[in-house]
């Protein structure tokens, strides 16, 4: 039986890994690294991944586990825009933005949340958002967070005046809440993320 050889190289490797990282939002298993470069061994992924851990493509987190070195999802600063009067403005590069980066200082203390409700518009947060919550941060007066009050969640700005707290709508048609008996702040909202088109 014959079985033709196939070449392959570190940036065949990195491209499918990237591929499979854009398309499940995770990284590979050494298994399913064989299976998407079409090895059946997994010391041959392993192989592979010293390779790519040698060039500086990929590299190993705080836990050991792999990941890319280049966020495929960074885009291009392109430069500024005027909201307010038009001015004229030619397109140059500016650098890289990784959202992942740009939005979560605190990546592991850090998850996102749905938004319901129109309680927090005027700070313009809008039902269907997403936001980012720090869970470790300490709320200062202002600060929006997500709360457990008497055991209900919400989202609210947070507000303390001496040892009192209350936590405020960014909506006219929703009265102040002062905890009757629980408060906990679960984390402090950092970044929202609004998507207008599907």
């Amino acid at each position: 039986m014959y079985f033709m050889k196939v070449k392959r190289t570190l940036q065949d490797v990195e491209k499918k890994i990237t591929v499979f990282f854009l398309d499940n939002g995770r990284m590979p298993s050494y298994s399913e690294i064989a299976d998407i470069i079409g090895v059946k061994s997994k010391s041959v992924a392993h192989f592979w991944v010293a390779k790519l851990l040698d060039a500086g493509i990929l590299q190993k987190d705080a836990k050991g586990f792999l990941t890319l070195t280049r966020n495929p999802r960074a885009l291009k600063l392109a430069g500024e825009v005027c909201a307010g009067i038009p001015t004229s403005a030619e397109e140059e590069l500016r650098g890289i933005v990784s959202f992942d980066e740009y939005l979560v200082r605190n990546p592991q203390n850090s998850f996102l949340l749905s938004v319901t409700g129109d309680s927090m518009i005027e700070a313009g947060i809008r039902e269907k958002d997403m936001v980012v919550v720090e869970s470790n941060r300490e709320p200062k007066n202002g600060d929006i967070v997500l709360a457990e009050v008497d055991g209900n969640w919400t989202m609210k700005c947070f507000c303390k005046n001496g040892k009192i707290v209350t936590l405020e709508a960014a909506n006219s048609k929703y009265p102040t809440i002062i905890p009757r008996a629980d408060l906990r702040i679960a984390g402090v909202i950092t970044a929202v993320v609004r998507k207008y088109y599907k």
